[in-house]
């Protein structure tokens, strides 16, 4: 048995970011992971691969597409799917391999197995029974199911699934046009896939800004996306190789239709996992949603044990768990921890990139609040259009109309992810448009869009 100051369970981005902060502050700490790599679902089999899949069919999509109209001639690139699999293994393998070095070098003990908690102030991994003074959960979530769909990670799969499939399917079915459907929708729409997303919304990204919403949901279908909205998935059935998928519209309820595919991914959302640490034993409290329940400090009811991450309310973002992680390791190192979570942003990998931060406009507008909106298009960006990206896209300030200050942003254009940022920092800060559309911006830089668009929240944009 050994004695720690902190042990973690779950080596995803929350509980990894959390071992260091805890062992920077000098606290004796121990990270539990089962997989045969750290890193978590994040970086083995969602956020990073998913990365480099998309990437390489960006690639793919300029070279068919872009090459010809910049001088560059030749034939098209074949595509070899194995070597690109290989590839996005290889980006996993360094992403995974530096996070063990970052365990060694700050002297974090990798309890290799899976953790349970037998009591208080006690973590068993194995035969092997371990002390922590401070516990933090950290096992993050797994996709959600669907009645009436069965996954079997072959012709019905998740997110994992679909990463590896041995071939590209000649019809794609996605069901759900959240952040990972759109994501991966569009890899396969790029290698050559038939992609038909089903939503049971109206509209793609639910609960975004309803002007990204419908932008972008007009990209992806010149991209060959197709979309069947307002409609309920009533189950799939599925043989060795085919699927079908039956729905039916919220308007015509008693019409049944199918969808042939070759292969269906359930992009349904993911659920909090905390299976086989025992917490209902300890009188852990679980909110309505299976989720653990902690204060402001992410305290569990249980004295000494803390959650964090995707197993706790709040957006299910690999950087809001990090965030969380050196918070908490804070609060156990006796500092004070703190996450703003209304500056937490939200961006999808396609391209082009959307992100978004802080409120929207329909959200304030509902609250009462009195709001004005500078919006500017990157059609009138000099370096997006040298890029071949900048139709459709836009960068969207909202500000409180008396004070001027940053209460949200939405950018759907190149390098979204990145220039949310710059507003990002605004807001946290308390900044206004006005500081931000004062501050030079190098040319030509699409930030420029971004200066563009706090300039529209006064006087009105220059060149727009």
């Amino acid at each position: 048995m050994a004695s720690y100051d902190v042990i973690i369970i779950g080596a995803g981005p929350g509980g990894y970011v959390s071992a260091i902060r805890c062992a920077q502050l000098g606290l004796k700490t121990a990270i539990v992971e089962g997989r045969e790599t750290l890193g978590g679902t994040c970086l083995n089999i969602g956020c990073i691969p998913s990365k480099a899949l998309l990437h390489a069919t960006h690639m793919l999509h300029e070279a068919e597409h872009n090459f010809g109209s910049m001088g560059l001639k030749g034939k098209s690139p074949s595509v070899d799917w194995n070597q690109m699999k290989s590839y996005k293994e290889d980006v996993v393998g360094q992403n995974t391999g530096g996070i063990e070095f970052l365990m060694k070098k700050n002297k974090i003990d990798w309890l290799k197995g899976w953790a349970s908690i037998p009591a208080a102030g006690q973590v068993k991994v194995g035969d092997d029974t371990h002390e922590a003074k401070n516990i933090v959960v950290a096992t993050g979530s797994v996709p959600s199911s669907l009645p009436g769909v069965e996954v079997d990670e072959k012709i019905v799969v998740t997110s994992t699934g679909a990463l590896d499939l041995p071939k590209v399917p000649k019809k794609m079915v996605v069901i759900g046009a959240g952040v990972i459907g759109l994501e991966l929708g569009s890899v396969y729409a790029r290698l050559g896939s038939e992609v038909t997303v089903v939503e049971y919304m109206d509209a793609v990204c639910p609960g975004m800004d309803k002007d990204v919403q419908r932008g972008f949901k007009r990209i992806l279908e010149k991209q060959g996306l197709t979309f069947i909205m307002g409609a309920a998935v009533q189950g799939v059935e599925a043989s060795k190789t085919k699927a079908k998928v039956k729905y039916a519209l919220k308007k015509t309820p008693e019409i049944e239709e199918v969808l042939d595919a070759d292969v269906v991914l359930v992009a349904t959302g993911r659920k909090a996992y905390a299976d086989g640490l025992g917490l209902e034993a300890l009188g852990v409290k679980l909110t309505e949603r299976g989720q653990i329940a902690t204060d402001s400090q992410w305290r569990t009811n249980v004295p000494g044990i803390y959650a964090i991450g995707d197993v706790i309310e709040g957006p299910m973002l690999a950087h809001k768990a990090e965030d969380e992680g050196m918070a908490v390791a804070d609060v156990i190192g006796g500092k004070h921890g703190h996450v703003n979570y209304g500056v937490i942003p939200g961006v999808v990998y396609t391209t082009p990139e959307v992100a978004t931060v802080g409120a929207t406009e329909d959200a304030l507008k509902a609250e009462g609040r009195k709001i004005k909106v500078g919006k500017f298009n990157f059609m009138a960006n000099a370096r997006a259009k040298a890029v071949h990206q900048a139709e459709g896209g836009f960068v969207k300030i909202i500000t409180d109309k008396e004070t001027d200050r940053i209460l949200g942003a939405a950018i759907i254009g190149p390098g979204a992810g990145d220039l949310i940022h710059e507003l990002c920092v605004a807001m946290e800060f308390g900044a206004s448009a006005e500081d931000v559309a004062l501050t030079c911006h190098a040319h030509p830089t699409y930030s420029e869009a971004v200066r563009e668009a706090a300039l529209a929240c006064g006087n009105g944009a220059i060149h727009s």
